[in-house]
Order: C-alpha cells, then sequence, then structure tokens
C-alpha cells in the first residue's frame, strides 16, 4: 500500500502523470509518513506534489532531501527550494539525453509527413476528427 511504501521507503521516486486525480498526490500528510532520512524525487509532473508542504517538510527536517525536476508553478520555482542545501533542482531535463530526442524528432516527422499526405498522424489523439 502507498502509505507503508512511503513509511519504509529511502528514497521515494514519483512516476504519475499528472491528472486531476493525482494532483497534490504527494502533500503534508504523505511527507509526514516519510522517514526524517528520506529523499523524495519528482521528475514526473509538478502539480503531482503539493511543492508547499514539500517546503515545510525539508525546512522542518521531516525528509532528509530532495531532487526535483519539475515544479508545481513551472517555469517559476519555489525561491525556499532554490536556498535549501537539501535540494538538488534541475531544469526540467529528465528526458534530455540524445536517443530519446532523435527519437522525439522521428515521431515528429513521421506525424507531419502522414498529415501531409491526406493520412492520419500516427500519434493522434483525437482520431475521432478522422471519423467525422
Amino acid at each position: 500500500p502507498f502509505d507503508e511504501l512511503l513509511a519504509e521507503s529511502d528514497f521515494v521516486s514519483m512516476h504519475a502523470p499528472r491528472t486531476a486525480a493525482t494532483r497534490h498526490l504527494m502533500g503534508a500528510r504523505e511527507f509526514g509518513l516519510m522517514k526524517p532520512a528520506a529523499f523524495f524525487v519528482n521528475t514526473a509532473r509538478g502539480a503531482v506534489v503539493d511543492e508547499a508542504a514539500l517546503v515545510r517538510a525539508l525546512a522542518e527536517r521531516r525528509i532528509a532531501g530532495a531532487g526535483l525536476d519539475v515544479f508545481e508553478h513551472e517555469p517559476v520555482v519555489d525561491p525556499a527550494l532554490l536556498a535549501m542545501p537539501n535540494v538538488v533542482l534541475t531544469p526540467h531535463l529528465g528526458s534530455a539525453i540524445g536517443e530519446l530526442r532523435e527519437s522525439m524528432a522521428h515521431i515528429v516527422v513521421d506525424n507531419i509527413l502522414a498529415v501531409l499526405q491526406g493520412k492520419q498522424p500516427p500519434n493522434c489523439w483525437n482520431k475521432e476528427i478522422y471519423t467525422a
């Protein structure tokens, strides 16, 4: 169970999508369940974390530290996070590796070529427009 995972883990790494159900999935209650020696990592989506609750948990040493690649109010980063010695911040570059970016570029090109040829793009999210 989620609460047990939080209570027992030394590292909690967030990989949830941003949906209405996952907004603030990690908040004061969840950080309170974590060990004081535990670290929290978020490379998912910023809004999955109640950033104010995270700042309080870090400042009060309820958790040991955090690594963040995403932020609740991107591109704005809470100034408190910038000043904390127990926080590592990166500018949303979790996917910034050459192979992945090359693959993403190919996906874009494949979609553009399909549209130019009058076909449905292979990565179309609103396929209903092609059946209307």
